[in-house]
C-alpha cells in the first residue's frame, strides 16, 4: 500500500519536462488542455496519497482506532515508516492549506481591486479604458468580461498594433485561459513540483492567445510587433492584478516573438500523438496507484473493523 502511495508523490516531478515537450510539439490551445489537465489529475492524486497516509497514521492511535470501529490493529508496514509518513503528510497538507488559502483571499482583493478600477473608467462595448500613465493591458473576466487597457499602453501603439493587441486579450477572455491560470495557481499549491508546470502553463496561455490573435488580425508580423511593443512599454509597471488574469507582457515575450515570427511548423503526427500519450500515461498511471492504494488502505480498514469476516 505504502509503494502505491508513494508514487503518485513522485509521478508530478516527471510532468515539468512532460510539460515543456508537449507545449513544444503541440499546437498551443491544445498543449493548454492536456497539460492543465495532467497537472490537475496529478495534484488530486498527490493529495489523495496524502490523506490515505494521515489516516493510516491517525488509526494507529488508541483514541481514532476506536474512533474508527477498529477491533483489530490496521495491517500495514512498520510503524517505523508509516508514522513518520504520516507526521510529513500532515505537514503537507497543513501548509497546503495555509498558503492556498493566503493566496486564495489576496487574488480575490486584487480581483476585486481591479474589477473596481475597471468600472471608472469609460468603456466601449468590451473595451475598458483606465487614466493611468503606466502602459498596461489585460484581460479582465467577469460579468462582462472586459478588456482593461491603460491611457499609457494606447500611447505606446499605433492603430494596428493596437488591433492586434486587444485581438490578443479577447482571445484570452473567448478561451476562458483565466481558468487555466486559476489552476495552475491551485496546483502549484499541491505539489512543489508542479510550480515548473505553472510557468509552462502561463506560456500556453499567451501562446494560445498570440496565435488566435495572429490569426485575427491576419498578420504575424504585426502581432509579434505588438507584443514587443506593449512589453516594453510595461516594464515600468503596470495595474496590481490577480496571477490568473493574464496581461499583455506577461510569459517570456522573447519566446513568444520568435514564435510568431517562425514560419508556422509542421506538426509530425507521430511528435504529437507522443506528446499526447506521455502526458496521459503519466496522470493515468497516477490515477491508478492511487486508486489502487485507496481500495487497499479501505479493504485493511474493513479487515481491521471485522467487517471482511461477515
Amino acid at each position: 500500500m505504502i509503494a502505491l502511495l508513494v508514487l503518485p508523490l513522485l509521478l508530478p516531478f516527471a510532468l515539468p519536462p512532460l510539460a515543456r515537450r508537449a507545449l513544444d510539439r503541440l499546437a498551443p490551445a491544445v498543449a493548454l488542455r492536456a497539460i492543465t489537465g495532467s497537472a490537475v489529475v496529478l495534484a488530486g492524486c498527490s493529495l489523495a496519497a496524502l490523506g490515505a497516509f494521515v489516516l493510516t497514521g491517525l488509526f494507529k492511535l488508541p483514541f481514532f482506532a476506536a474512533l474508527g470501529e477498529l477491533i483489530r490493529p490496521l495491517h500495514t508496514a512498520s510503524d517505523r515508516y508509516v508514522l513518520p509518513l504520516a507526521a510529513v503528510s500532515v505537514g503537507g497538507l497543513a501548509v497546503c492549506a495555509w498558503t492556498l488559502a493566503r493566496t486564495v483571499l489576496r487574488q480575490v482583493r486584487a480581483f476585486r481591486a481591479a474589477r473596481t478600477e475597471a468600472g471608472r473608467g469609460p468603456t466601449a462595448g468590451d473595451l475598458c479604458v483606465v487614466d493611468s500613465p503606466c502602459a498596461d493591458a489585460y484581460a479582465l473576466p467577469g460579468r462582462p468580461n472586459r478588456i482593461v487597457v491603460t491611457t499609457g499602453m494606447l500611447r505606446s501603439l499605433d492603430g494596428s498594433e493596437r488591433e492586434a493587441l486587444f485581438a490578443h486579450e479577447r482571445a484570452h477572455n473567448a478561451g476562458g485561459h483565466h481558468y487555466y491560470l486559476a489552476a495552475a495557481e491551485l496546483v502549484a499549491h499541491c505539489h512543489p513540483a508542479l510550480r515548473g508546470v505553472r510557468d509552462v502553463i502561463r506560456l500556453a496561455v499567451e501562446r494560445a492567445a498570440d496565435e488566435a490573435a495572429a490569426s485575427a488580425v491576419g498578420d504575424r508580423r504585426l502581432t509579434a510587433r505588438a507584443i514587443a511593443r506593449a512589453a516594453l512599454a510595461g516594464q515600468g509597471g503596470g495595474v496590481e492584478r490577480p496571477a490568473f488574469v493574464p496581461g499583455a507582457a506577461s510569459g517570456p515575450v522573447p519566446q513568444r516573438v520568435q514564435a510568431l515570427l517562425a514560419a508556422p511548423r509542421v506538426r509530425r503526427r507521430a511528435g504529437v500523438w507522443g506528446a499526447v500519450l506521455l502526458l496521459v500515461a503519466c496522470a493515468g498511471l497516477s490515477c491508478a496507484a492511487s486508486a489502487t492504494g485507496m481500495i487497499d488502505f479501505h479493504h485493511r480498514v474493513e479487515v481491521a473493523q471485522g467487517e471482511a469476516e461477515r
